[in-house]
């Protein structure tokens, strides 16, 4: 193994991790990666050889382990390691992606930049950083039902006992250091529940931040729109009409323009006018009377 390629990719990829993030990628390298090949292997490493059954028929050993043991342990979570870091790299190859298209962007606009920070988890890059948490996430949850389903729990038996061709009768066959072996798969199995409880909680992390951000723009955009409506209420200078309001007593003619609807309450020239001539009549008709 290169520990330093190793090293190279699990700093790149804890460049862009959120705090969650980086606690699950220590999880996975110190927890998993290490205990899997410093201790794992080794515990595993005779589980074929030593699998005993108390038979000499031929083939009836090699038939009982295939039974019991049709994928080994150390394998299947080579796989499920390899797996579960695979998703990783999706949101490296994006920022490189990110990385090489504003170079060619700044190359072609005078050193305009398109990205101001291409690994900063906005648009395309917060959805693939989501996905690569979701596949991260449904990887360890499939391994783990994998190997409960294929071993019909996470323990390990002292006595396995089959019954299978070629072997004569009930063979009892007997697994080499069981009580060791149940215990990696427990810490296994602990360590991988772990990091699926970590994936989990930086996707509520970053869909609530998400969420937040959005609440805060939407709010910052309403406040800026009316500040802007208070101000152009106060500058706008006061409305203004080109019509002029005709008194109906007055003996001019209109003057010229688009006609208007008269006002529903008569004006005070109006009203005044009109009392004025009620009374010059009730004096003019008093005085027919006299005479």
């Amino acid at each position: 193994m290169n520990w330093g390629a190793l090293q190279a990719l699990l700093t790149g990829v804890n460049k862009y991790s959120t705090v969650f993030g980086r606690v699950w990628l220590s999880m996975v390298f110190v927890f998993r990666v290490l205990v899997f090949v410093v201790a794992a292997q080794r515990v595993w490493g005779d589980e074929n050889k030593d699998f005993v059954c108390n038979t000499l028929q031929p083939g009836c050993s090699n038939v009982c382990y295939d039974h019991y043991f049709p994928i080994s342990h150390i394998r299947l979570w080579a796989l499920q390691l390899i797996f579960v870091t695979c998703p990783s790299l999706l949101v490296v190859g994006h920022v490189k992606w990110r990385e090489q298209k504003d170079l060619k962007y700044t190359t072609s606009h005078k050193g305009a930049h398109l990205y101001a920070h291409p690994g900063k988890k906005r648009g395309g890059l917060w959805w693939t950083y989501l996905l690569s948490l979701v596949l991260k996430c449904g990887f360890d949850v499939g391994f783990l039902y994998v190997l409960y389903h294929i071993y019909d729990g996470y323990d390990m038996p002292k006595l396995a006992q089959c019954k299978l061709a070629p072997c004569p009768n009930v063979v009892d066959c007997y697994i080499s250091r069981p009580t060791e072996k149940k215990i990696f798969t427990l810490f296994m199995v602990v360590s991988a529940c772990i990091c699926v409880v970590m994936c989990i909680c930086e996707m509520v992390y970053l869909i609530c931040k998400r969420i937040q951000k959005l609440i805060s723009k939407n709010r910052k955009n309403r406040q800026d729109l009316f500040a802007d409506s208070h101000e152009l209420g106060e500058l706008a200078p006061p409305r203004t009409t080109r019509y002029k309001r005709v008194d109906p007593t007055s003996s001019r003619p209109p003057s010229r323009g688009p006609s208007r609807a008269p006002s529903r309450a008569p004006s005070r020239t109006s009203v005044h006018n009109l009392h004025n001539a009620k009374q010059e009549e009730a004096a003019a008709s008093a005085e027919k009377g006299k005479s």
